[in-house]
């Protein structure tokens, strides 16, 4: 019997979108690459082109189902198209066997992501499946998860993390006043 596919394109969307937030957030100049570019959907700068002019692509995969094997196909041929991955796990509810018992809507929870190094991708890699699936159950996904995982950037890409700037860092802007003149 073939198997069925749901496809949702605004879902998927959402995904890039998403990920393009927490690296806006953390002061990433974030760029969507075209539509069905091959290897990566974001290029991240540093906000301020007089500090560097490194770039780094961002791959972003995502999965809906909350009850998902919270794995994800990446292809060999792109495996050295990316510098980092971005997955989400969007959680939009159950969509396999959860479904049956508790109905899709039970599944929703918060968004989950994770941004893993290249070097991860390519070390769990399993290309000997047809899906090519980087599976991630099991393995210790703390560090590279939320906003601990968009650090790796931000270090790559040498972006000092936001602050307020002190008093005594401020410039002072001397105005002469019209008698001085």
């Amino acid at each position: 019997m073939a198997r069925t596919f749901t496809r949702y394109p605004t879902i998927s969307l959402a995904a890039e979108h998403f990920a393009m937030a927490h690296l806006l957030r953390r002061n990433i100049l974030t760029y969507k690459a075209p539509p069905n570019n091959e290897g990566y959907d974001l290029i991240c700068i540093h906000p301020d082109p007089r500090r560097s002019s490194t770039q780094v692509r961002v791959q972003v995969k995502s999965r809906m189902a909350s009850d998902s094997d919270r794995g994800f196909p990446v292809k060999s041929a792109s495996l050295n198209a990316f510098d980092y991955l971005i997955v989400v796990f969007l959680n939009v509810g159950y969509f396999y066997s959860r479904r049956k018992t508790h109905g899709c809507e039970a599944g929703q929870a918060a968004p989950q992501f994770y941004t893993l190094p290249a070097s991860f991708i390519r070390r769990h890699h399993d290309s000997t499946s047809t899906w090519e699936k980087v599976r991630t159950r099991g393995l210790n996904m703390e560090p590279y998860e939320g906003t601990r995982g968009i650090e790796q950037i931000a270090r790559t890409l040498k972006i000092e993390y936001p602050r307020k700037a002190e008093a005594r860092d401020r410039v002072k802007v001397c105005v002469a006043s019209p008698s001085a003149t």
